[in-house]
């Protein structure tokens, strides 16, 4: 067969469709798609604009004289910049063991958060037991319960348990939520059965299968299990403030911002300086593990079978 002949037989948009560089670049966008590509930024960069604000600020605020706090017409920036504010802190109250106990408390209460989670997880969407399902909806209805309402009866049971001012009360009675294990719960039944199957083949138990498979594939669902459990212990006001007895020796860092109020006045400039260093760890651990929340969020939504 001619080479004529061969050419006449492929269909002529076929032979265009090939010929185009735009097929071959890929579809160019049209002026209305690039409309809406520019306005989607300019709201993205406006939304930021909106949630970054109020941390300007508060951070200028810092760095203002106590008088200048309310001085009308409001000004970003103080007659004077006062770093040393950021020093004062440090001299005003126990802040150093304040920041601390936040660390230890917030610490130790992701990682128990994150070892019944992801267990609790791993039972409720992995394993197949009589009345899984009933239970886990008996769980998720604890969630609920505002954590108001649960002050009280905690603190009856820390009393029963002599833990009042330890550091045992500040970290357990929160790290057994039902967020944690919903959340694994979900990751884990999008992860196929197959892999599951294949260990058992080879000989893995469930504890084998759990530690070596199901864990390392889970690792950006415990990033985000980390960062909103760290979150929580680091900025906990009420129950602290509550089984707290000895505030210069267990106090945690709400309850050491709330020290600047006292009955001669408020320490403005120092809260919010206060205020900044305590963004500071949160922070750095958010854009540490971006790219997990990412990927994380995105996945623990997927269900399962």
């Amino acid at each position: 067969m001619s080479t004529e002949t061969l050419t006449r037989s492929v269909p002529a948009a076929t032979r265009s469709a090939e010929a185009s560089p735009a097929t071959r670049t890929g579809r160019s966008s049209t002026p209305a798609q690039k409309a809406r590509l520019v306005m989607a930024h300019v709201a993205i960069y406006v939304a930021a604009l909106i949630f970054v604000s109020p941390i300007v600020y508060a951070f200028f605020s810092a760095l203002k004289p106590n008088s200048e706090m309310f001085s009308m017409p409001p000004t970003l920036v103080g007659s004077e910049i006062r770093w040393s504010n950021f020093i004062e802190v440090f001299n005003y109250g126990p802040f150093l063991t304040y920041i601390g106990n936040s660390f230890l408390v917030a610490v130790l209460g992701t990682a128990v958060t994150i070892i019944v989670s992801t267990m609790a997880g791993y039972a409720f969407g992995r394993l197949r037991w009589k009345g899984r399902d009933t239970v886990f909806i008996l769980f998720l209805a604890t969630m609920m319960v505002p954590a108001e309402v649960l002050v009280i009866p905690m603190f009856q049971v820390m009393q029963w348990f002599d833990w009042v001012n330890t550091y045992q009360a500040l970290v357990l009675p929160f790290a057994f939520g039902a967020f944690g294990t919903f959340l694994m719960r979900q990751f884990f039944r999008g992860i196929p059965y197959e892999l599951e199957e294949a260990a058992r083949i080879d000989g893995a138990g469930p504890i084998r299968t759990f530690l070596q498979i199901i864990i390392p594939l889970a690792k950006s669902s415990i990033a985000v299990l980390t960062v909103f459990s760290f979150l929580s212990f680091w900025n906990s006001y009420l129950w602290p403030l509550i089984v707290t007895v000895d505030y210069n020796t267990l106090g945690t860092l709400p309850v050491g911002l709330a020290s600047f109020s006292g009955l001669t006045g408020t320490r403005w400039d120092l809260q919010m300086a206060a205020a900044i260093i305590s963004m500071v760890p949160t922070t750095v651990l958010i854009i540490a593990l971006q790219k997990h929340l990412v990927k994380g969020i995105a996945m623990a939504g997927l269900g399962g079978r």
